[in-house]
């Protein structure tokens, strides 16, 4: 398909854009992100983004609950099916190595209003996700500036239940110091996310190492416990569509428990394509993104499989607790100091997440801003850091306000169905590209299309089914203001439009 080809649908919401031309638009002078990263930096960008407070919290709590001590096979299972998106982004990713992710792989292959409904959702769901990230770091903060005799005053600890209305200063002056740090460079945040990386990492692994002298066979006994009906999901509008829709209800423990399970673990793993949003400035795109991609997953599974080993054979999966199961399971065991180290590591390990996120989110709108979907205003780079330190500025401050006055909690799984929706998309979007552009040079190749394609689209779909009612609804009322913006603004402004005055 050519380039003429493509624009002669210009007027339709199914314009395409053809991959050399988003690569051309990567060369424009005052729009080009620098190039400084290597399949190390995206490797630990991604462990970054994954492993935050679920490592602590998930793997004991859903043991308890729904899968016992299998819930180490649930994780496998989880990692396999992000290991299919995965292989999907990273065809992507090497074939287009452009900024925005997703959205860039959208207008490619599916057109530009998919495109436009998937970096909207993108955006909204990252920054949602950030600022909700940003309230829980702030928690761990407090209390950890609480048990050193410094309080800070109600209104200045953000709204709760039980308080009230309030601001959550730690949580505003977070995101405004990551902005900063984006803005500084890429290489800058690389470093310093890889600082914060290697200290979490080291105390997830001494948890490991430590645990596992308290590990008793016993407690694996049963490994599949008995399965039961799951009787805690929820009725009404707080239970899973699939339930919703077709009577089906999930099940806890068994084998079946084991896949229940998974798809709730899931979501310690989302945010590992936040990756592909890199590649633009990533030195060898083609190389580097399908290791960085592949390499965390690898990495963060086995971290998440060895805690979630240990936990489960510290302490019996029936009296784990569901706050803090790993490190209750410390005090069980006579070691209550352990408690306050897991606590540290969440806390250093959300610094990464939020700043992860930002700096995905960023580069979303960015790239949506160069085609002219946004203002064109936000896509310039900064003179001498290189960076969209314009868009970056915008986000940074709108989410720091917002992580300073709202809680958020009950929204965060509307970050869920976002990352769900857009690996359905991009799994499509590598069929239809290998159909549409057969002669493209892909210097990593999705294996066995379009089976494995679509069986992403079916794992996706389903984990997307197992989520609140709920969540769809407002999942739903996000795409149809993302519509109303796209007819009213973006699409007379793209700059594939050809009644659009492109001049900048």
């Amino acid at each position: 398909m050519s380039t003429q080809e493509t624009q002669g649908n210009a007027g339709g919401y199914f314009r395409t854009k053809t991959v050399e031309q988003s690569i051309r638009d990567t060369e424009e002078p005052d729009r080009a992100l620098s190039k400084s990263l290597t399949a190390l930096d995206l490797t630990v960008f991604g462990v970054g983004v994954i492993i935050g407070t679920g490592i602590f919290v998930l793997t004991g709590q859903i043991a308890r609950d729904t899968a016992g001590p299998a819930v180490a096979l649930s994780f496998v299972v989880a990692g396999l099916v992000c290991a299919l998106a995965a292989l999907c982004y990273a065809e992507f990713a090497s074939t287009v190595p452009v900024a925005g992710s997703a959205y860039t792989f959208s207008y490619a292959s599916l057109g530009e209003l998919p495109a436009w409904i998937i970096g909207w959702d993108l955006m909204l769901e990252m920054a949602l996700g950030c600022a909700v990230v940003a309230v829980g770091w702030s928690g761990y903060v407090r209390s950890l500036l609480d048990n050193a005799g410094w309080h800070l005053p109600q209104w200045l600890s953000g709204t709760s239940d039980a308080e009230g209305f309030g601001f959550d200063l730690l949580a505003f002056l977070l995101i405004l110091l990551l902005t900063g740090v984006l803005i500084a460079g890429m290489k800058l945040s690389a470093r310093v996310t890889s600082l914060i990386v290697a200290i979490k990492v080291g105390v997830v692994l001494l948890v490991i190492i430590a645990g596992s002298f308290f590990v008793k066979a016993d407690n694996y006994r049963p490994f599949v416990p008995e399965a039961q009906g799951a009787t805690d999901k929820g009725a009404g509008m707080a239970a899973p569509l699939i339930q919703v829709m077709f009577g089906y209800e999930p099940t806890t423990f068994g084998v079946q428990g084991i896949f229940t399970a998974a798809a709730v673990v899931f979501f310690a793993f989302i945010g590992f394509d936040i990756v592909a949003t890199a590649a633009e400035e990533t030195k060898s795109p083609q190389r580097d993104v399908p290791r960085g991609l592949i390499g965390s997953l690898i990495v963060c599974t086995v971290l998440y499989v060895a805690v979630s080993v240990v936990v489960t054979g510290m302490q019996k999966y029936t009296e784990l607790t569901v706050d803090a199961p790993l490190a209750d399971a410390f005090k069980a065991n006579g070691h209550p100091f352990y408690s306050g180290v897991i606590s540290f590591g969440a806390a250093v390990g959300l610094t990464t997440v939020c700043m992860i996120l930002l700096l995905g989110q960023t580069r979303v709108f960015f790239a949506m801003s160069r085609d002219g979907l946004l203002p064109r205003t936000f896509s310039r780079v900064h003179p001498h850091f290189g960076t969209p330190y314009r868009s970056t500025v915008l986000l940074g401050t709108v989410v720091a306000v917002v992580a300073g006055f709202t809680s958020l909690s009950e929204l965060a799984e509307l970050v869920n169905i976002g990352t769900l929706f857009a690996f359905v998309v991009v799994a499509l979007g590598v069929i239809i590209l290998r159909r549409t552009r057969p002669d493209l040079p892909r210097a990593f190749r999705t294996p066995l299309v379009p089976l494995l394609p679509i069986v992403s689209v079916l794992a996706s779909l389903w984990l997307m089914l197992n989520l609140p009612t709920e969540t769809w609804l407002r999942f739903a009322v996000w795409m149809v203001i993302g519509y109303v913006l796209y007819v009213g603004y973006g699409r007379s402004h793209s700059r594939m439009s050809a009644t659009t005055d492109r001049a900048d």
